[in-house]
């Protein structure tokens, strides 16, 4: 362990002896009701007229609308409400963003010039500097409760720092941030995730093996080896109770965190699984029981994680375009029971297309537009809002119920790497080509 201090502060209290999250058992696993034939599935009630939307609407305006908006960026018009300038702008690109869980003024962002940085997302201010890195940051993140934060880069290292708040009364804002350890995982990090109810940490590498850590004591549980090119894409499921990665030769394996073994394992020599180009992105529905893929040369995948078997070949990218993100949602029907909900999909692609989809079915309900490339994706859980980062310098929010774009946002220089937006819906940041991070606000 490295004695780097951010902020020279004691240790942070109630982590020392935390314990990795405890794994459920396959009894827990949720039951699968089948419909239609052996590999289809009911994942939530397709209950097309709660959407409310029309199918295949461009969510675009007319031609001349998305001129004026064009026209406006180039006059300089800014809708963002705090810059942070805190990554070096002439060593380049912002590339990974996560707002903290728990309080939208705080931020954590990782950029080209190696640097990752906490900061105020109402100010820009510069919180704490999580230096370390001799490579690019590729991949932030923050623990389920917010008191620890990670980093990954192309050197390999995973690092991993903790706050400062010897009090639960203290806001986050004022808390410090203090180096806890650096770990020694793949030989370039492609991504992080941790899991949903506990500190433990999940890395995947361009060496092929994924890296699972319980934190704080930096203690390696198993190093996953099944995969024989680079893992792109993985997390933990929703629940907590496996793990899914997938990689460049676009073979997915779904492993047991328990054990380190897979439990199911698909390969491209299925056809109707196959991904040209690999797989690039990866999504799970709440329930754990269904994960969608999308390929780096186009495709999308639906797949049941309980029998291992495809559920449906997704068309509604160009051919040949990569599939930057996919996500799934849950949100609030239109005029449905109160809390009733319905499980939504999105995908956005090199194509400049949104894409959203019904999770019962997969069957493509709207379909909008960026003048360019879409290169981020982000949402707040159980809102009917998600918010899209694009090539062409702009974010927009979209209303997944009826696939309208209902804003674009003005003020970033570049192209926009990523975004997010806070768990209340009411924030969102972006980080750009050119090093600077923007506030927006959506509410």
């Amino acid at each position: 362990m490295s004695d780097e201090i951010v902020q020279p502060v004691p240790p942070a209290p109630g982590h020392e002896d935390e314990e990795g999250p405890e794994f459920l058992t396959e009894d827990d696993v949720l039951e699968v009701e089948e419909v239609g034939g052996d590999d289809q599935m009911a994942v939530e009630s397709d209950d097309d007229d709660e959407m409310d939307g029309e199918d295949d609407a461009d969510g675009q305006g007319t031609s001349g609308e998305r001129d004026d908006a064009m026209d406006m960026l180039d006059n300089g018009l800014d809708d963002s409400v705090a810059v942070a300038q805190l990554h070096h702008a002439e060593e380049g690109a912002v590339f990974c963003l996560a707002i903290h869980p728990f309080a939208a003024t705080l931020a954590v962002s990782g950029g080209e010039d190696d640097q990752a940085y906490v900061f105020r997302t109402d100010t820009g201010a510069q919180v704490a500097q999580l230096s370390g890195h001799t490579d690019s940051v590729t991949s932030v993140g923050w623990s389920h409760d917010g008191g620890l934060v990670a980093t990954g880069g192309m050197d390999g290292k995973v690092r991993v720092w903790k706050v400062r708040r010897p009090s639960s009364d203290m806001p986050w804002e004022e808390a410090g941030w203090e180096f806890l350890i650096g770990l020694e995982g793949p030989d370039e990090v492609n991504w992080l995730d941790w899991h949903p109810k506990g500190n433990v940490l999940l890395a995947g590498g361009a060496d092929g093996t994924v890296w699972l850590w319980n934190l704080p004591s930096g203690e390696t549980m198993h190093v996953l080896s099944g995969h024989t090119t680079p893992v792109t894409c993985g997390r933990f499921t929703p629940d907590g109770k496996k793990i899914l990665t997938g990689s460049e030769d676009s073979t997915l394996i779904l492993w047991d965190p328990r054990t380190g073994q897979p439990v199911h394992k698909l390969s491209p020599s299925d056809a109707r699984f196959r991904l040209e180009g690999g797989i690039n992105c990866l999504a799970i529905n709440p329930a754990s029981t269904v994960a969608v893929l999308g390929g780096a040369e186009g495709g999308l995948r639906a797949v049941n994680l309980v029998q291992g078997s495809v559920l449906a070949q997704m068309e509604g990218h160009e051919e040949g375009a990569s599939i930057e993100m996919v996500a799934f949602n849950e949100i609030p029907t239109i005029g449905g029971a109160s809390g009733a909900s319905v499980t939504v999909i999105v995908s956005v692609g090199t194509d400049g297309r949104v894409c959203t989809w019904e999770a019962s079915g997969f069957r493509l309900r709207n379909t909008g537009t960026h003048e360019d490339a879409v290169t981020s994706l982000s949402f707040s859980p159980h809102t009917p809002t998600f918010l899209t980062g694009s090539a062409d310098k702009t974010l927009k929010l979209w209303d997944y119920r009826t696939g309208s774009c209902l804003r674009t946002l003005l003020g970033n220089k570049d192209v926009v790497h990523a975004v997010s937006v806070s768990r209340d819906g009411r924030v969102a940041v972006s980080g750009s080509e050119d090093g600077s991070v923007r506030t927006f606000r959506l509410d």
